[in-house]
This record gives C-alpha cells, structure tokens and sequence, in this order.
C-alpha cells in the first residue's frame, strides 16, 4: 500500500504564495508521474499540474506561468510552489501519484489539502 500525505495549504490573500508538499510512503516499487489536482464544490477534479518521472512538467492553462511543479524522485516528494493566487485558485488540493509494479499503474491519492484565497 502507497500512503500520499499533503501538507502545506491554508488561508491565504489574493496575490499571495503557498507552497504544498506531498511525500508518498509505504510499499513502493516504483512512482513514475506525479501530480496535483483540486476540486471546489459542483465541480468535477481537475488537473492542476503533472510531472513525469524524468521531471518534465506539465500545466493546465489556467495555472500556468504562475504554479511550478517539481519533485525529488529519492524522497518521492512531489511540491506544488503556487504564486500570485487568485480567489479562483480556491479549491481543495490533492496529490496523485501513479504507483508502477509489474506492469500496471495503480492511482494513489492523497487526502487533500484545502487551499483558500480570500481578503
């Protein structure tokens, strides 16, 4: 079993910055990509960012140019730097990790971690 733990998120003001982190534990053979996705109320998850194992990133529009994705594959920690926040951003953030061993990828979730941007 793959265990995901966030952390990182809380209150912050328009135009501010947080920065989470998710660290993958457990019984793991091998984490190919990582990524966040968020989810408000009445809306479906949606991708946030992606990061391959070979560290290429990846970034819905709506994110880009403000959010950067990266990880350190020897600790299997994945971070989620997010600038210039907007109300928008407002959602609650979870972390996926793609769990390989023979031959199959298994999706593993984090717990989620609320995000809130607000005056």
């Amino acid at each position: 079993q793959v265990q995901l733990v966030e952390s990182g998120g809380g209150l912050v003001q328009p135009g501010g910055s947080l920065r989470l982190s998710c660290a993958a534990s457990g019984s793991i053979f091998s984490i190919n990509a990582m990524g966040w996705y968020r989810q408000t109320p009445g809306k479906q998850r949606e991708l946030v960012a992606t990061i391959t194992g070979d560290g290429r990133p990846n970034y819905s529009d709506s994110v880009k140019g403000r959010f950067t994705i990266s990880r350190d594959n020897a600790k299997n920690t994945v971070w989620l730097q997010m600038n210039n926040l907007k109300p928008e951003d407002t959602a609650v953030y979870y972390c996926n990790a793609d769990h390989v061993r023979w031959g199959l990828a298994i999706p593993y979730w984090g717990q989620g971690t609320q995000v809130t941007v607000s005056s």
